[in-house]
């Protein structure tokens, strides 16, 4: 079999599990020629090193801070990763150019649902970056009723509202100080930084019904999610995406059904280690 490559590129990167993820979806595949490996690169480095790749090289799994870059080195966007402004996708053609996507929306869409979130739900996203655009594409796959973005800087809200725009969604703003209260919809979705949600943990009054999806996995369980758990909240983890958003992406780049058992063990093992 041929030689085929695949990486993951973003800054910093050595933390990356991805590649543990890639590589043993390779071999449970039989994909003998293939392999995963890491690539420091920034979002302003990105277009030079696409523009270097060989023949060979089959897929790039973007992370920050390179999603927006990648949607310009693409001849083609999926109609999500138009909508959300961001990539965490690029499948190589046949003809050479590349195809962005984003697998981090179908990737949580996947999460949630399995975690019990059903049409109608109202949603809470903390945080106004990059995953709370995927947030938002999320609750409009999932029909939501009603989504509040909650967040510390009011500009980072209305850099968003483009977005909710294009999604059809009808999106309400609201500040931190609001975000205890916030966190009686039916799905709340923290994508702030590690450490940034850690006041809310004593402040929120959970409903069991709430499924709290945290998109950090390191440290874990964050303060919230250990909070939330307690309270009889359904949980979800940074490391279910991870694993959910990279089968998207192996089936993109191989053309091969994802061995999902063996990638999950892989990932876990991994966490342990």
């Amino acid at each position: 079999m041929s030689a085929h490559k695949a990486a993951v590129v973003g800054k910093p990167i050595a933390h990356s599990l991805s590649p543990v993820i890639h590589n043993a979806g390779y071999a449970a595949a039989g994909l003998t020629g293939w392999s995963y490996t890491r690539i420091e690169c920034a979002a302003e480095e990105l277009a030079g090193l696409v523009a270097g790749l060989g023949p060979e090289w089959a897929g790039l799994s973007v992370t920050m801070p390179s999603k927006e870059a990648a949607l310009a080195v693409a001849a083609e966007v999926s109609p999500v990763a138009a909508a959300v402004g961001a990539a965490n996708t690029l499948v190589r053609r046949p003809d050479g150019s590349w195809y962005a996507d984003n697998t981090d929306v179908s990737g949580m869409v996947e999460v949630l649902t399995e975690a019990g979130v059903r049409s109608g739900a109202t949603v809470t996203v903390l945080g106004a970056g990059g995953t709370a655009r995927a947030a938002l594409a999320a609750a409009a796959r999932l029909h939501a009723s009603a989504v509040a973005v909650v967040a510390r800087r009011p500009a980072a809200v209305a850099e968003l509202a483009p977005v909710a725009g294009r999604l059809g969604l009808a999106m309400t703003a609201a500040g931190w100080s609001e975000a205890s209260t916030r966190a009686e919809a039916d799905v709340v979705i923290s994508t702030v930084p590690k450490g940034a949600a850690d006041d809310l943990a004593d402040t929120v009054c959970w409903r069991p019904g709430t499924v709290l999806f945290d998109a950090i996995y390191d440290p874990w369980p964050t303060p919230l999610a250990a909070a939330a758990g307690a309270a009889g909240c359904r949980i979800v983890s940074g490391l279910d995406l991870l694993l959910a958003q990279a089968i998207g992406q192996f089936e993109q780049f191989t053309g091969v059904a994802a061995p999902r058992p063996a990638m999950s063990a892989a990932l876990a093992a991994a966490r342990a280690g």
